[in-house]
């Protein structure tokens, strides 16, 4: 299974070095560290994600619980059977009828072998993988993001489209408005090679 693709102490000490601010958030949660926990395979991550999508956590995890429950066991969470699953059954466990088209089309490019497995993914550039991936409908850009930091481990993930990572860079710059996409990019071009870490602490940072 992936796990972390950098060495996590040196990527910190060099956003430290880099950024004095992040420097600071660093210093007092440096204890902290990204641990991937990959799920059992790219399908069923991005089905979570999916799921997740637009919700509090806690909504999503009632609504992603009740579907799991539909399938009968975890073993049984397959594309072939979401596809076997009837549309009252899917709607019925909360999911909205735009995520369960983009569910039985994340399903039915798996049974395609269009979503690689893990051990492939760990073979492609980010770049790929977000081409691949985005090509499943419901599937944007953020959530292949996600799935290259905290199921693969990528060292220079920066998700400009984040709220939380925009928030915290505001935070720890003491900005008093959140940068724009386009300004997140040329200031976080010092994290370079290691935008992950940087990120990650600015999520971090709204914890404070």
């Amino acid at each position: 299974m992936p796990k972390l693709q950098f060495d996590w102490d040196d990527a910190v000490a060099h956003v430290t070095k880099r950024d004095k601010r992040i420097a600071g958030v660093i210093r007092k949660l440096g204890h902290l560290r990204l641990e991937p926990r990959p799920l059992k395979s790219p399908f069923h991550a991005l089905m979570r994600a999916i799921i997740y999508q637009q919700l509090s956590g806690k909504a999503a995890a009632t609504i992603h619980g009740r579907l799991m429950e539909t399938f009968g066991s975890k073993r049984d969470v397959t594309p072939a059977n979401l596809l076997k699953l009837k549309d009252a059954q899917i709607r019925g466990a909360g999911v909205s009828g735009n995520k369960m088209k983009a569910l039985r089309d994340l399903a039915q490019r798996a049974e395609a072998g269009e979503v690689p497995t893990f051990a492939k993914l760990c073979r492609m550039e980010d770049a790929e993988i977000v081409e691949r991936l985005t090509g499943v409908h419901g599937i944007g850009r953020w959530t292949v993001e996600m799935l290259l930091i905290f199921q693969l481990g990528r060292p220079d993930v920066l998700p400009i489209h984040d709220l939380g990572v925009r928030k915290g860079f505001a935070i720890a710059h003491k900005l008093k408005e959140l940068p724009t996409p386009d300004e997140l990019t040329d200031l976080a071009e010092k994290w370079r090679p290691y935008r992950t870490v940087g990120s990650w602490f600015c999520w971090r940072a709204t914890e404070i």
